[in-house]
């Protein structure tokens, strides 16, 4: 994508430099605050996360001397990196450098996923990558690693079991790759929650948006929510048949809201495919949870090309 098509889509997005929010006019340094949402294109995906890491306040803000923490990519499908499946593997594997540099002592990486696990775990490379950077990968394919918790703010969904790492850990992150679904519309930072769990069907069996906005009522938020865009699967998510359903954006979206990370990676996917975001229903179920916030001119948001 050429500069101008990103800086042009990330205006009509709303990731705009130098936002106001609301009427708080009475601060003019705001925008010297971190950011709340950052938008990064042009970089590797390594190069990009540790830049974004800067812009919302350094690894240190979020993973303490000491922590624990589990790293929750899509890990879904048995495909190599090129068919744009599962997260970027060097994206993976610069977070867990990124963890241990700030003093955790152990980073897992987990995915309840949809195909074999143990090949998704290796042929996505991200196995590779995590034993690489000195991270740890645990299955996520046996109902006794799982802990029923109450989702009191769940309409639909009341309760859930939930992967013991992620229960156990000091920190998590949730890395989405940014992608078509046939039936959410769209993969993104909420839907990836659908691997935290042990029954995924039960989503599909009831009202699918609205379990997917009542999974991210869970109380332990993500510290942040990055977001995949390095490679895009525009069509026939969410595994994709050929390299022609890929697109190549070189593209990170980082932001602790769910809300406005989805949204504004749903906006930055228009310039590669049409999807409104409010043919996405979880978008607005999540919303009306008080999850986060759609609207991203209330947001400080910061756009870089490297």
């Amino acid at each position: 994508m050429k500069r101008r098509n990103f800086i042009k889509g990330l205006t009509f997005s709303g990731l705009t430099a130098g936002l106001s929010i609301g009427n708080l006019q009475a601060e003019p340094l705001a925008v010297q605050k971190d950011a709340d949402l950052v938008a990064i294109m042009g970089g590797e995906p390594d190069i990009m996360l540790r830049r974004a890491l800067e812009e919302m306040g350094g690894i240190g803000k979020y993973v303490k001397k000491g922590n624990k923490v589990v790293i929750k990519p899509n890990i879904g499908w048995d495909k190599a990196p090129e068919m744009a499946a599962n997260t970027n593997p060097i994206l993976v594997k610069e977070l867990v450098k990124q963890c241990l540099s700030a003093g955790a002592v152990e980073v897992l990486v987990f995915d309840h996923t949809c195909d074999n696990w143990q090949r998704s775990y290796k042929n996505s490379g991200i196995e590779d990558a995590v034993k690489e950077a000195g991270g740890k990968i645990v299955p996520g394919n046996d109902e006794s690693m799982y802990k029923e918790v109450d989702l009191p703010k769940g309409v639909t969904l009341k309760k859930a079991k939930i992967h013991q790492a992620l229960l156990d850990c000091d920190v998590w992150f949730n890395v989405p790759f940014l992608k078509n679904n046939g039936g959410a519309k769209m993969t993104i930072s909420m839907k990836n929650l659908m691997g935290i769990v042990w029954d995924r069907q039960i989503f599909h069996r009831s009202n699918l948006d609205q379990c997917i906005a009542d999974s991210c009522t869970l109380l332990k938020k993500p510290a942040l929510n990055i977001v995949d865009a390095y490679r895009v699967l525009k069509t026939n998510g969410p595994q994709g048949k050929s390299e022609a359903d890929v697109a190549t954006l070189k593209t990170l979206l980082v932001s602790p809201d769910f809300v406005a990370v989805d949204t504004a990676a749903i906006k930055f996917f228009n310039q590669v495919q049409e999807m409104d975001v409010n043919r996405v229903g979880y978008i607005a179920k999540a919303e009306e949870l008080g999850i986060g916030v759609s609207d991203l001119n209330k947001l400080n948001v910061k756009r870089i090309k490297l």
